[in-house]
């Protein structure tokens, strides 16, 4: 009877000692490190059109753009918690007053959140108080299907030269690894191989129409030979950076939202 009560004792140890058990491994917080965001909401702020905030994770930096300026700064995690470390870096650009404003609203934001939690691809950054002071959607790094417009273009003498006043030079990225557009006065098409960060484009095809303008003619030009040396991405808000193998910007585009 004496076992059958110990028994029975243990059984009632064990069971209660299983409720209060820490969450298991799987359950655990998901880990910052490696992920990028875009800011959905911020409140008491109206987004608007203004180009979105960014933050990006990564080896211990944490980074993007504030809307108007690029930012930099430390980070430390531990289990939900979040910690800033380091006074952080930023260029000082100057916006236009209603960017700086939703600038300041995020920087403040951000480094007054001290905890966080990720559900449904959204991560949420917490205060002190419990109270939300950010939400970013995960960002978008899908290139089938989507279409762009360039805004600079590696002219191939250790510059980037903006896309001359007229003329547009589009990307649109088709699910059956072809790209095609408009080099700003030919049309052209090109295979592409693209993962997370790499991307290869096959030698571009285009038609041989004259253009007016000579500078235009010399930006499709810069454009085709940039189009060929992109090996690396980068996907930051609505914008899309490629990049050569050695670092260098060979062309920069910003997402057609309507396509």
């Amino acid at each position: 009877m004496r076992n059958l009560t110990t028994h029975a004792a243990a059984l009632l140890l064990a069971a209660t000692t299983a409720g209060c058990t820490p969450m298991t491994a799987g359950a655990e917080t998901p880990s910052l490190d490696g992920t990028s965001w875009v800011l959905s909401s911020l409140p008491g702020h109206d987004l608007g059109a203004t180009q979105p905030p960014t933050l990006r994770f990564e080896d211990g930096n944490a980074g993007g753009s504030d809307g108007c300026n690029r930012y930099s700064m430390g980070y430390a995690t531990r289990g939900h918690k979040l910690e800033w470390t380091g006074p952080g870096v930023a260029t000082q650009m100057a916006c236009p007053p209603e960017t700086m404003k939703l600038a300041q609203a995020f920087t403040d934001a951000l480094r007054g959140s001290t905890s966080y939690r990720i559900k449904d691809g959204r991560l949420e950054l917490l205060g002190d108080d419990g109270k939300l002071r950010a939400t970013l959607d995960a960002q978008a790094a899908t290139l089938a299907g989507t279409s762009w417009h360039a805004t600079g273009i590696n002219n191939g003498k250790g510059g980037v030269a903006s896309v001359v006043l007229g003329s547009q030079v589009t990307m649109v990225f088709g699910a059956d690894g072809r790209v095609t557009g408009s080099a700003g006065c030919n049309s052209y098409k090109a295979g592409y191989e693209a993962n997370a960060t790499q991307i290869r484009f096959t030698p571009a095809a285009s038609t041989r129409k004259m253009c007016a303008s000579n500078d235009v003619m010399q930006q499709e030009q810069a454009f085709l030979k940039a189009l060929e040396s992109a090996s690396t991405l980068r996907f930051e808000g609505n914008q899309l950076e490629l990049r050569r193998a050695d670092g260098a910007l060979a062309i920069a585009l910003i997402r057609d939202e309507d396509k």
